[in-house]
């Protein structure tokens, strides 16, 4: 190669290499993602209420996940029942906790978490599901957007031969409160999200007993929508039966029951339903 040959190789290379610096140099910046704030807000838009009961293997990352879904943040966390040191976790994660030596029952933490709450949207969800911020965050917007119930889009497994008891009240329920469009969305899952106004019409006791709520929700007139499918059924541990016998189940499928009462109450024996022209007084 000749003299100049090697100069011009040489210039190219250099040439290169001060183009790469100069497009290195216009590439945007990464800043490091803004640190979440460790303490709740002291004028909170949203208020995340979490039921704990032995979570600490998990409740750090579902308040991590929790604080994500607006920069004016409670968590709010009923710690009820536990011997491990889950308190202590959500304490340090700066999160308010409630806390009672005795297991509360079921859902009856969301009621007790719904009277502290000093959020205008109430987001609940359980301290065993680490959800992200993303997939909390659409529940906060439909409430800010105008719904006062939003839904998880999650009827749970529907592809059975023999569908599941809980489902079926669920999908029930909502054919006999004049919404199908529900399909089997309800209270019953978390994450969902309520209004403030929702809570002053519906009161915070009745939210430990979500079929109930539910049905009152669609019946008072409020705006309820599912909004964002988080399959929470794929999440949840697998629960031991106590002789063949699932508790939880049986209150489920009462609360469920006990909405249908309050439907057959404010609707009539029918559920507002007609009678298809039937001439009942025909008959003898």
């Amino acid at each position: 190669m000749s003299l100049k040959q090697r100069k011009r190789t040489s210039a190219r290379r250099s040439g290169r290499r001060a183009s790469q610096a100069v497009r290195r140099n216009l590439r945007p910046q990464q800043q490091p993602a803004e640190a979440l704030p460790a303490v709740n807000h002291p004028e909170p838009v949203v208020s995340v209420i979490i039921p704990a009961m032995n979570e600490a293997r998990t409740i750090a990352a579902v308040i991590a996940g929790a604080r994500g879904v607006h920069p004016r943040c409670e968590v709010i966390v009923i710690v009820n029942g536990s011997a491990d040191n889950t308190a202590e976790i959500a304490h340090r994660m700066g999160a308010k906790v409630i806390m009672f030596p005795q297991p509360l029952g079921h859902d009856v933490g969301r009621s007790v978490g719904a009277e502290a709450a000093r959020g205008d949207i109430l987001l609940f969800t359980d301290g065993d599901l680490v959800i992200s911020a993303a997939e909390l965050r659409p529940f906060v917007e439909a409430v800010g957007g105008g719904a006062d119930v939003a839904l998880n889009d999650y009827s749970g497994p529907v592809r059975g031969r023999i569908p599941h008891p809980v489902i079926l009240s669920k999908y029930t329920l909502n054919v006999m409160l004049g919404r199908p469009d529900l399909n089997g969305y309800s209270l019953t899952a978390v994450p969902h999200a309520l209004s403030r106004k929702a809570l002053t019409a519906l009161g915070s006791a009745i939210l430990s007993r979500p079929p109930l709520a539910h049905a009152r929700a669609v019946l008072d007139g409020l705006k309820v929508k599912a909004v964002h499918k988080v399959p929470v059924g794929r999440m949840n541990a697998v629960r031991r039966k106590e002789g063949g016998r699932d508790p939880l189940q049986e209150v489920i499928l009462s609360d469920h029951l006990e909405a249908m009462g309050l439907l057959l109450e404010r609707r009539g024996e029918r559920a507002g339903y007609g009678d298809a022209g039937r001439r009942r007084e025909m008959v003898r």
